[in-house]
């Protein structure tokens, strides 16, 4: 499915406070100043339109929310929707995900990863650029905290499977655990857009969730 056009932005809106550059993640990162307060954090790699990160950040305030997204225009927006709610646990950078996974990212600093819905590069010779690859697993098993877990969805059987095999030979994640799908309360009571629509179409969702074990 492809995306749709975005809406404009808001020209009299200041949403800097909540778009980085890599960079100066790395540079937040590295002095403690990322959130405004210390908090247990997750990281979503590709968040698009912001839809997941805004409800998680409104529904769990006890948490900081990093999002991470290549688009440039989906970057803003995402920003931009942070900026309108004033959540003040939940920043956006604009980059590299795998780039922020592989090198800013502390030693067991993150409770969750989320990944959802990523490219799937259907084409056979364009797979290896696929998110759900070798190195950014073991990555995310590095990252990631005792008990602290991964979120995979997409609505592409193959890259469904094809990632769950990866984790499992080459990480010491236990999973997959199944995860159950939840009525919406509303039009927006989905994880991502890409959730809404693919459910919307009655089409199917995988999800796995993965854990980190005690060393």
């Amino acid at each position: 499915m492809g995306r749709r056009a975005l809406p404009k932005i808001d020209a009299a809106l200041d949403y800097s406070a909540w778009l980085l550059t890599v960079d100066a993640c790395a540079a937040a990162v590295a002095a403690g100043t990322l959130f405004p307060r210390a908090a247990p954090w997750e990281v979503e790699l590709g968040s698009g339109k912001g839809l997941f990160l805004a409800s998680a950040a409104q529904t769990r305030p006890e948490h900081n929310f990093l999002g991470i997204e290549l688009a440039r225009k989906y970057a803003h927006f995402a920003a931009a929707r942070l900026a309108r709610l004033g959540v003040d646990n939940a920043r956006m950078v604009h980059g590299d995900g795998l780039r922020v996974f592989r090198e800013l990212l502390p030693a067991a600093s993150i409770t969750a990863a989320h990944v959802y819905f990523p490219d799937p590069w259907w084409k056979a010779r364009h797979k290896k650029r696929r998110v759900m690859n070798e190195q950014f697993l073991r990555d995310v098993e590095r990252v990631l905290i005792s008990d602290g877990a991964l979120h995979f969805w997409t609505d592409v059987e193959e890259y469904f499977q094809a990632g769950v095999s990866t984790v499992k030979e080459v990480t010491g994640l236990s999973g997959p655990f199944d995860v159950v799908e939840v009525a919406p309360e509303h039009d927006l009571d989905y994880r991502t857009h890409f959730e809404r629509r693919t459910r919307l179409a009655a089409q199917t969702v995988y999800r796995a969730e993965f854990r980190k074990s005690a060393p």
